[in-house]
């Protein structure tokens, strides 16, 4: 039988839409069961608190549990491994840092995965500030000072680190390399907090939701943030960059999600992370984190951590760091 040419055509049209339809469908069904969040810190760390408001409002809006699952190691690359190489459904998820920006340098020759090609990013959500900070001891008030301090003292200043490659090593190397400092890392496997209060060493470049109550509380100088605007948590502290020109050292997050993931999951979660960005009750949260909302496009946000991955690099050879 022969089948008209129009019923045919529209036959045919219906035909290539179908897998597309298929897609569609099966994205709307995401998701169908719980959703881990991997997140390479322990917990109470910056990305830590981050992905759990996060999650906490996925968990509301999408009607399953988005539950943050803590896998620090490694420098975080234990929780990007494990996200790296999970079925790519959507229901394994990465809370991404600078430190992942920095990791695929530090570590390229030692990573049993890539995060630039294993890792798509889904959403950016948010940046906030570290901040350069020094016991009281310090008599430094201003960053021209520290800077002067520094110069004047050289090597005889210690800054205190989460480790080689974390965001406070990196802010600090590039604060060197720009000022033409010198300052001695002293890399901690845990909190370098009380050694900070106590002067065993006395500078860190902090971030901001770790140490804004020992600043506020008078217990730490703060002399600049990283981030090329004030930030609103630390009003009257202003930026290094108004002394140090170009610098900027933000700690950004985002989510990821395993090579393959289809792309109308991906998408979905994209639309739902953005919405959460823009959500009334949870402004008050991130800003008292010191965290500005930064929502992008997905390929804005794929350029972006790109350009984050060559900046790093050249600092991590400037200054010859090395993987712990």
């Amino acid at each position: 039988m022969r089948i008209p040419r129009r019923q045919f055509l529209h036959l045919a049209a219906g035909a290539v839409a179908l897998p597309a339809i298929s897609r569609t469908a099966f994205a709307l069904d995401y998701p169908t069961r719980p959703v881990r969040i991997m997140v390479g810190f322990p917990p109470g760390a910056a990305t830590d608190i981050v992905a759990r408001l996060i999650a906490q409002s996925l968990s509301e809006r999408l009607g399953q549990q988005f539950v943050v699952e803590n896998k620090p190691g490694a420098a975080s690359n234990l929780a990007a491994e494990t996200v790296a190489r999970a079925a790519p459904d959507g229901y394994t998820l990465l809370a991404m840092t600078v430190t992942n920006a920095v990791n695929t340098t530090l570590y390229a020759k030692t990573a049993d995965f890539s995060f630039m090609n294993d890792i798509v990013p889904v959403a950016s959500t948010i940046q906030s500030a570290n901040v350069l900070e020094v016991n009281l001891d310090v008599p430094a008030k201003t960053v021209p000072e520290f800077i002067a301090y520094v110069k004047a003292n050289p090597g005889k200043l210690n800054y205190a680190s989460f480790g080689t490659g974390t965001a406070p090593n990196m802010a600090a190397e590039l604060f060197k390399m720009m000022t033409g400092t010198n300052l001695v890392h002293v890399p901690y496997r845990s909190s370098f907090m009380p050694d900070l209060l106590s002067g065993q060493v006395q500078v860190a470049f902090t971030p901001i939701p770790l140490t804004i109550a020992n600043i506020r509380a008078g217990k730490l100088r703060a002399l600049g943030v990283t981030s090329l605007t004030q930030s609103q948590a630390l009003p009257g502290v202003p930026t290094v960059a108004q002394t140090v020109p170009g610098y900027e050292a933000n700690i950004w997050h985002g989510i990821g999600a395993p090579k393959g993931t289809p792309d109308g999951i991906v998408e979905e979660l994209h639309k739902a992370i953005n919405a959460v960005l823009t959500d009334s009750a949870l402004m008050p949260k991130f800003a008292n984190l010191g965290a500005v909302p930064t929502p992008m496009t997905r390929p804005e946000f794929s350029k972006y951590i790109a350009g984050e991955v060559d900046k790093w690099a050249k600092v991590i050879k400037f200054a010859d760091i090395k993987p712990s």
